[in-house]
Formats: structure tokens, sequence, C-alpha cells
């Protein structure tokens, strides 16, 4: 698996973005979306990269700085060929560990609470993520789920 920043030209990541919107729309009300379209994925404050098995897109995943050492993880997304089998969690990785490089404190993401969104709420999970209060913009909502980790600075 190849991850490498994207600069959201391509017709697989155009087409991805799509499905994920796409998909928040099946199981979110409209007030209750937060998925980025391709404009707000390329706003300065932002990074995307996507994931290439080969010549085949794999997954995307974005990290948005919220500036005071805290970075939001956005439109983390596995393509429907390659579901369950570790995408999600290479391109994690990926955001996590680009993060404490960018020396960053804390990292937070908001999920869906429905069913839906239960395995990527365990994947969240099982990398240190914990329930926490809105952040930055975002409100209490009962279709949002708010996780937060604190990360370990090297010096």
């Amino acid at each position: 698996m190849d991850i490498k920043e994207d600069d959201l030209t391509g017709d697989q990541v155009i087409a991805l973005i799509a499905e994920h919107l796409h998909g928040m729309t099946l199981h979110s009300p409209p007030e209750s979306i937060h998925a980025l379209h391709l404009d707000g994925l390329k706003a300065p404050e932002l990074t995307f990269w996507s994931a290439w098995d080969g010549g085949r897109l794999a997954g995307m995943g974005a990290l948005k700085d919220l500036g005071g050492g805290h970075g939001e993880v956005k439109s983390m997304r596995t393509s429907a060929d390659y579901l369950r089998r570790g995408v999600a969690t290479q391109m994690l990785a990926h955001i996590i560990q680009e993060a404490e490089r960018r020396g960053y404190s804390r990292i937070s993401l908001e999920t869906g609470s429905m069913d839906a969104f239960m395995p990527a709420r365990k994947l969240y999970a099982g990398f240190g993520f914990h329930c926490c209060g809105p952040f930055a913009d975002y409100k209490e909502d009962p279709y949002s789920v708010f996780m937060t980790k604190q990360l370990n600075l090297h010096p």
C-alpha cells in the first residue's frame, strides 16, 4: 500500500469523495453531515492523502490543522473493493504519525453515532481515541460521536 499526499484532481479520488458524501446521506440528516466536499478538502489547513494498491485507489484520509497543536482526522474512507483489508488502519496510523511529526499534542475526530459507523468507532478506539465533547466549531448532536487522543510527543 502506497500512501501519498494527493492534489485531489484524479478521477478515482474525486469518485471516492463523491461516494463518501453519498454514504453520509444514507445515515445522517443533512444538518448532521460534517464530511467535506472536494473544495473544502483543498483548504490550506488540510492535508489529504490517498492510499494506492498499484494503480487502484484503496482509500483516503485527511488531517486538518485546528491550531494550538490540535489536529482533526477528516474524510477517512476505504474503497469498497478494499474493505476489511487494513487500508483504514494504515491510513489512520499514517495520519497519527504525521500529526505527531507536526508536534500536535492532540488529534480529534467526529463520526456518526448510528450502527453503520460502529466499525469506524471500533477502529478509532483501537488506536486509543476516546469519546469527548464537541471540539472546534462542532455542537452537540445526537447523530455525532466526538473522539480524541492525546499524542506522544517525541523531543
